[in-house]
């Protein structure tokens, strides 16, 4: 059965990775309905590395950008503004990562948690896209290293409330900062890119022998299966966001959120520890 966790797996993170709907949530609920036996170690180190497949998805989706800002960055301000700005909205996930992330993990990984997290996140949104605010950023190399470092800090509030979801808490920051809906959106996927790229290969380095335990081929089935739904995901993403507000997906939060909480409450689901 290793190789359908995998794949179910790959799935749910290629689809949840970038949808403001938390990936982290999906994946540890997901693993707790289907009574994934894996021990705790090699499914926390095989959720973090398929992760991979997503931001390969981004990198293969924007190829073209990338490649010709690799050749604009020595010598044009807007590019050299856009990947500082990136840089700098990566370091207070990175600086909490570090110095809370085991006693996150260990103290709020439970479905309650995470559906209280789906819930408020969704009643935010709702709200945030109730607003009759004009927005006055339509270009990521646009945002500047304040409204980036700003992004950086509400980003984290997916790392203190799991569930709460990273997409959601940088687009709808981005949103509250003045970007339009598509910018918030894009950048979001470019500070995905060393967010959780960083985080995937860091694992994966120091958890080879870990994932030996499932085999090999089940974690790249994971990861490649994360990569094509991811792709499909972020195209999906980008043709919506242009013609529709983020309200489905905010009643969408609130109604799986609900039902977690109905499943806690008739001892369907359980609310120990998901880490």
């Amino acid at each position: 059965m290793d190789w359908f966790y995998a794949l179910i797996y790959g799935i749910v993170e290629g689809i949840t990775e970038f949808l403001p709907i938390s990936s982290t949530g999906h994946l540890i609920l997901a693993g707790n309905l289907m009574g994934v036996p894996w021990p705790k170690d090699v499914k926390d180190t095989f959720e973090v590395v398929i992760q991979g497949g997503a931001i390969l998805a981004v990198l293969a989706y924007y190829w073209r950008d990338f490649l010709q800002q690799g050749r604009d960055i020595g010598r044009d301000q807007p590019t050299q503004r856009l990947w500082l700005g990136i840089i700098v909205a990566c370091i207070p996930a990175v600086i909490l990562g570090l110095a809370f992330g085991d006693v996150i993990k260990a103290n709020l990984f439970r479905p309650s948690v995470v559906a209280w997290a789906l819930i408020v996140g969704g009643v935010i949104m709702w709200i945030i896209e109730s607003r009759k605010v004009q927005p006055v950023v339509h270009d990521i190399k646009e945002i500047g290293i304040a409204k980036a470092l700003m992004i950086g800090v509400l980003q984290t509030l997916a790392l203190l409330w799991p569930g709460f979801s990273r997409s959601a808490s940088s687009i709808l920051g981005g949103m509250v900062l003045g970007l339009d809906r598509q910018t918030a959106t894009k950048f979001s996927f470019y500070l995905g890119v060393p967010t959780l790229g960083g985080a995937a290969l860091l694992d994966f380095i120091k958890s080879r022998d870990i994932l030996g335990q499932i085999g090999l081929v089940n974690v790249a089935l994971g990861a490649v299966t994360s990569f094509v739904v991811a792709y499909l995901a972020i195209g999906w993403l980008l043709r919506f966001v242009s013609t529709n507000n983020f309200k489905g997906f905010a009643v969408y939060r609130v109604i799986v959120g609900i039902i977690i909480l109905i499943l806690i409450a008739t001892k369907v689901l359980s609310n120990t520890s998901l880490a």
